[in-house]
């Protein structure tokens, strides 16, 4: 894919998850699929040839919607609660695309930088006291976790060495 079939597919995509979120009420929450629904529908064998970016829109109506629970439907009410937006479809766009790898300053000063301005910001928020910031005077601050399980996980680890 060139950057021009990148700048189609993409607009195209958008395109789709809006049309997607503006109908996402008409939708049923729950797939009426059974078990092994999908294999049918795809190759048994690895395709040994690209398939166009409009075939592969296709089959997300074709294959993969049919299996869908829809998270952010307004009906749907399960598991724990879930939410994106058009701003964080956008920040996940961006951060794919940069595709940053910030486990240092050296790596991405950009990142770690920003990192620590938003904990700084949450700390605040949060109404931390001030050692808890991040800075050359203070033990403080804070990274971001890609996930709630990531999180708990430093946590724990973070529990144990302080104990």
């Amino acid at each position: 894919m060139d950057s021009q079939q990148f700048r189609e597919f993409g607009r195209a995509a958008i395109d789709y998850l809006a049309d997607y979120y503006d109908n996402i009420r008409e939708r049923p929450v729950l797939p009426s699929v059974a078990p092994g629904y999908l294999r049918p529908l795809i190759p048994d064998n690895i395709p040994q040839e690209p398939e166009s970016w409009q075939d592969i829109l296709k089959d997300m109506d074709r294959v993969v919607m049919p299996g869908m629970t829809h998270w952010q439907a307004p009906g749907f009410h399960g598991y724990y609660p879930t939410a994106t937006s058009f701003p964080s479809m956008i920040g996940e766009l961006m951060s794919a695309g940069l595709a940053v790898v910030g486990f240092s300053w050296m790596t991405s000063p950009a990142c770690t930088e920003l990192e620590m301005v938003m904990m700084d910001w949450l700390a605040k928020a949060m109404d931390l006291p001030p050692e808890l910031l991040n800075g050359s005077d203070s033990e403080g601050g804070g990274c971001l976790q890609g996930s709630a399980s990531e999180a708990t996980f430093m946590g724990l680890l973070v529990a144990k060495e302080k104990t």
